[in-house]
C-alpha cells in the first residue's frame, strides 16, 4: 500500500442516525469529552460531583459540540481496570446529570463492556458506543451493537489498555491497521450495524512514528466509505514531542486537530471544545475559499 495522498483531502458526505434523528457529517462536528474517572490522563478534564459534570455538559453544548463522549472507566496506559459494576454506577450517576443539564445533546459512552453499553442505551438513550477496544475486550460487544441498532465507533486497539505502554513495532503499521479494521467492519455490517465510524486508535498501544504515520495516512482511510474520528486530544503524541506535559498540550493538540480535519476527518474527540470548533471553521473557510 503506498502512503502517498494528499494531506488537504475533502470530507465525505456522511449521515449518522442517531436516535432517530440524522447527523450531518459533511461539515466535521466536535466531541466533547466529560470523564467521569478519579484517574484520568488529563487531570483537569475530570469532572466528579453533579454540579461539575452539568457544568461541563452546558459549557461544552455552548462551545459547540455537537456530541458529548462520557467515560467511567480510564483506559490511559497503566490505568487499572474497574469492576463494571462500578463503572455503570458512574455512569447511572453521570449520565442522569448530563441528559438533565443538555436534553438534546446527541451522546456517547466510551466502554468496552457490552453490558455497560446496553444499560446506557436502554436505560439513558444514549445514542453511540465508542468501544476504544474494537470488540477485543468483550466478545459479545458486536452483537450488542447490531441488537441495539446505535453506530458504532469502532477503534484500532493494540495490546492491553491497562498495561503501561509498551514499544510495539509493526512493519507496517498503516497497513496493519486498516486490515484489522476491515476484517472487524465487515463483521459488523454482516451482523447488520449500519452505521460504523472508524478511529485507527491513536496512541493506543503505537509508538510515537506510527502515530504521526497513521494521521499521515489519514485520507486513505476513507476507502472504506465511513466517517473517520480523530482522537488526539492531549495525548502523548502531542505531549512527549513536544516535550511538555498534557495540561501544557492545547497547541500541538490544535495543530493536529487542524492536520486531522485537512486529511478527511469527521469527528474530532477533544477535551477543548472552543479551541476544536474555530479549527473546524477555519478550516472550512480555507476549503471554500
Amino acid at each position: 500500500m503506498a502512503h502517498n495522498s494528499s494531506i488537504f483531502s475533502p470530507v465525505p458526505p456522511h449521515m449518522l442516525n442517531v436516535g432517530g434523528r440524522l447527523l450531518d457529517l459533511s461539515e466535521p462536528q466536535v466531541m466533547g469529552i466529560v470523564n467521569l474517572t478519579p484517574d484520568s490522563f488529563h487531570a483537569a478534564s475530570r469532572v466528579q460531583t453533579e454540579a461539575e459534570i452539568a457544568e461541563r455538559a452546558v459549557q461544552m453544548q455552548a462551545e459547540g459540540a455537537t456530541l458529548l463522549d462520557v467515560g467511567a472507566c480510564s483506559t490511559r496506559p497503566g490505568s487499572h481496570d474497574i469492576p463494571p459494576e462500578e463503572e455503570m454506577a458512574r455512569l447511572r450517576s453521570g449520565l442522569s446529570v448530563v441528559r438533565r443539564a443538555v436534553p438534546d445533546m446527541i451522546l456517547s459512552v466510551d466502554t468496552f463492556r457490552a453490558d455497560v453499553a446496553r444499560m446506557c442505551v436502554e436505560e439513558y438513550g444514549v445514542h453511540i458506543v465508542n468501544d476504544i477496544s474494537g470488540g477485543e475486550l468483550d466478545a459479545r460487544m458486536f452483537r450488542t451493537v447490531a441488537n441495539l441498532r446505535v453506530p458504532y465507533i469502532l477503534t484500532h486497539l493494540q495490546g492491553s489498555p491497562f498495561a503501561p505502554q509498551q514499544a510495539p513495532h509493526s512493519e507496517d503499521i498503516v497497513r496493519d491497521v486498516f486490515v484489522w479494521l476491515a476484517h472487524r467492519a465487515n463483521r459488523l455490517r454482516d451482523m447488520g450495524v449500519a452505521d460504523i465510524i472508524l478511529d485507527p486508535g491513536f496512541g493506543l498501544g503505537k509508538t510515537q512514528t506510527e502515530n504521526f504515520a497513521l494521521l499521515r495516512a489519514l485520507p486513505e482511510f476513507r476507502e472504506f466509505g465511513m466517517p473517520l474520528l480523530a482522537g488526539v486530544s492531549r495525548k502523548r503524541m502531542v505531549w512527549e514531542t513536544l516535550g511538555t506535559t498534557p495540561a501544557a498540550a492545547l497547541n500541538g493538540t490544535t495543530a493536529l486537530h487542524t492536520v486531522a480535519l485537512m486529511a478527511g476527518a469527521h469527528l474530532l474527540r477533544v477535551h477543548d471544545v472552543a479551541p476544536a470548533v474555530e479549527a473546524v471553521r477555519l478550516v472550512k473557510a480555507l476549503r471554500e475559499a
